[in-house]
């Protein structure tokens, strides 16, 4: 069978090409009983419009602004390198992608980049947020202008942002609590939660999740309040080292992100037997996995996380519809034994 096409369509609602054109592009201009003409033709031939066709043939392209944090951890790092690599890769669909790294956990940073920006926000915006009002007015005042806004890995709900791109880091939390639970085996004893900052939406959730399994399943562990360390792995070290040579009842620890090379170090320096859930695949971390530091390491993956944000701001700039399964970002569990 023939692929339907629009003029199909123009034909079957008895309008013209153009009439279907504008309804397709929402375009003002076109009576409301005509519009439901063309959508109910469109819906009875099980029309797919081709918008990689309709973009070249209009000579549309796109520019996407991406706002990051600069941080060091590998898993940013592994997200700067993707948004480069797509960057690049992107340019043969008439996609430009600009790259904005700003410093971690500053709210200021990311507000003055938008301002940076300086009305060239193109045909949309996708940032890492920071929990704090003037991030969220940022994002606010860019809607009321018509600009597309995407948070991904944190999020920040209470804005009027389009949609948020990650895993759901609730659940992320609760499946760290399911894991150690089954790998501590004391009786009794303290758990510690290491996070990188409270102002981290993301940081925020896992830490609910984790509490919600431990509190309900696990009354015999106590949940210590979590070591912010800003995602440094000389602080994150240096408070670990303290409370692990303060406290002998720890047998357990979750590190929810941000500077898991120095929960390595501290945890190998103490030459405490504990049971470890961490974030992060990296060269440490695959290390201390493979020398039994650490029991199993939950990843999001950066390389679907880019391309998912890339995929959501060209859906919304066109005003198609999202595939909802393939924007998925999936929580995936790596142990020694399934390290590739």
């Amino acid at each position: 069978m023939s692929r339907i096409t629009a003029q199909d369509v123009a034909e079957a609602a008895g309008v013209s090409l153009a009439t279907v054109d504008r309804v397709l592009n929402h375009r003002k201009g076109v009576r409301q009983s005509t519009v439901d003409r063309v959508n109910a033709a469109m819906a009875q031939m099980n029309f797919v419009r081709d918008q990689g066709a309709a973009n070249l043939a209009r000579g549309r392209s796109y520019l996407f602004n991406f706002i990051v944090s600069a941080g060091q951890t590998a898993f940013f790092k592994d997200i700067r390198n993707e948004i480069e690599a797509i960057r690049k890769h992107s340019a043969k669909d008439r996609i430009s992608i600009n790259m904005i790294a700003v410093p971690p956990l500053d709210s200021q940073a990311i507000v003055d980049a938008i301002k940076g920006l300086d009305g060239r926000y193109g045909d949309g915006i996708a940032l890492v947020a920071v929990e704090s009002r003037i991030v969220r007015d940022a994002i606010d005042t860019l809607r009321a202008q018509g600009v597309r806004v995407v948070t991904m890995i944190s999020d920040i709900p209470n804005s009027r942002r389009d949609r948020f791109v990650g895993i759901d880091n609730v659940a992320a939390g609760r499946v760290a609590a399911s894991l150690l639970k089954r790998f501590v085996s004391a009786p009794t004893g303290d758990i510690v939660v290491v996070a990188g900052s409270g102002i981290l939406r993301d940081h925020v959730e896992r830490r609910m999740g984790f509490e919600q399994v431990m509190r309900a399943e696990c009354p015999h562990l106590n949940v210590l309040p979590w070591i912010e360390g800003e995602e440094l792995a000389d602080i994150v070290e240096q408070k670990l080292s303290r409370e692990l040579a303060e406290n002998s009842d720890i047998v357990g620890l979750y590190s929810l992100g941000g500077g898991t090379r120095g929960v390595i170090d501290a945890i190998e320096s103490a030459q405490q037997d504990l049971s470890v859930i961490s974030t992060e695949l990296s060269e440490h971390t695959r290390a201390a996995l493979i020398s039994g530091t650490i029991d199993a390491v939950l990843v999001q993956d950066a390389t679907h996380e880019v391309r998912s944000a890339v995929r959501v701001l060209r859906a919304l700039a066109d005003n198609a519809a999202i595939n909802e399964k393939q924007e998925r970002i999936r929580i995936e569990i790596f142990m020694r034994d399934n390290l590739a």
